[in-house]
């Protein structure tokens, strides 16, 4: 099962809506992922500004301890805000070498992600539940994506909700299966990659993120994917400049696109898109097998 969708704003005057639209799709997918969530959400940056998104896994994390000690490591001022059971580390300093030291030092935290505009929350329980206490619905944004997940062969975690993010401003959602994840993941570390948990979709997350670092632009990753990934799934990925959609050469996992000329969405099923501002008018079509769409708001 799971639920994915994607929100990209063509339109600016839609941005402080971001939220809101991207709530509404996820409410309409939480009985496809009925025991967590998560969400990606793009904007709101500043230029020489990382965010560092991390989440308490067990309540006792002192983040202002952590900043402290952070600051030290990366030589540079660490200004934290708690939003629930997260926080947002903000720096000057190398996002990099941050999300290293965290994952490496603080096992009571998880990272999410780094990045000038990426923010990522996750939570277990009720996707509606997660969006409503994690604020989703007030923030802004040029595009988002999320996921809504039923944990079939693993544990219900917040570390096991997508989506995934090991590169700086990316970030994964995954419906389906990989099956050479293991090899790929000892290969990743092998040059230098943290792992954070055994999910397959961190895998694929950590696997374009090491393309892209190389010299890939996103849709030369997902194409060398098509070679290197054995499995079934449909990606929707994330970057500071936009998304884009991907379904493996069989395509056996649901998903629909929707365009107009105010906005981008993809969803696993119709119903998520459905209510968006506008839809009556949007081009509707399913993503064709091992064909990449991208969007993007780069110039």
């Amino acid at each position: 099962m799971c639920g994915i969708v994607g929100l990209f704003l063509k339109n600016e005057a839609l941005q402080g809506d971001l939220g809101r639209l991207t709530g509404v799709m996820l409410r309409e997918l939480c009985d496809r992922g009925p025991d967590s969530a998560g969400f990606a959400v793009y904007g709101d940056g500043c230029k020489g500004i990382t965010k560092i998104c991390v989440v308490n896994c067990d309540g006792s994390t002192d983040w202002s301890d952590v900043a402290k000690r952070l600051s030290a490591v990366i030589h540079a001022e660490v200004a934290v805000e708690e939003i629930d059971d997260h926080a947002i580390l903000r720096t000057t300093g190398s996002g990099e070498v941050a999300r290293k030291w965290l994952i490496d030092t603080v096992a009571t935290a998880y990272v999410l992600s780094q990045g000038q505009e990426i923010e990522i929350f996750k939570g277990v329980g009720s996707p509606a539940a997660i969006i409503e206490r994690l604020n989703l619905e007030m923030r802004t944004g040029t595009h988002s994506i999320g996921h809504t997940r039923m944990a079939t062969e693993s544990a219900v975690t917040i570390t096991g909700s997508h989506p995934f993010s090991t590169g700086d401003d990316t970030c994964l959602v995954h419906n389906g299966s990989l099956s050479n994840h293991n090899r790929l993941r000892e290969q990743l570390v092998r040059g230098g990659e943290r792992f954070q948990t055994e999910n397959d979709s961190e895998v694929a997350a950590a696997y374009l993120a090491s393309r892209m670092r190389a010299g890939d632009t996103l849709q030369q990753a997902l194409e060398n994917g098509l070679k290197d990934l054995d499995g079934f799934y449909t990606f929707l990925v994330g970057t500071r400049e936009g998304f884009a959609v991907i379904r493996d050469p069989i395509a056996c996992k649901p998903a629909v696109i929707a365009e107009t000329v105010d906005w981008v969405a993809m969803a696993t099923e119709y119903r998520a898109i459905a209510p968006l501002p506008g839809v009556e008018h949007a081009r509707i079509w399913e993503p064709a097998p091992a064909t990449v769409y991208a969007w993007s708001h780069a110039a």
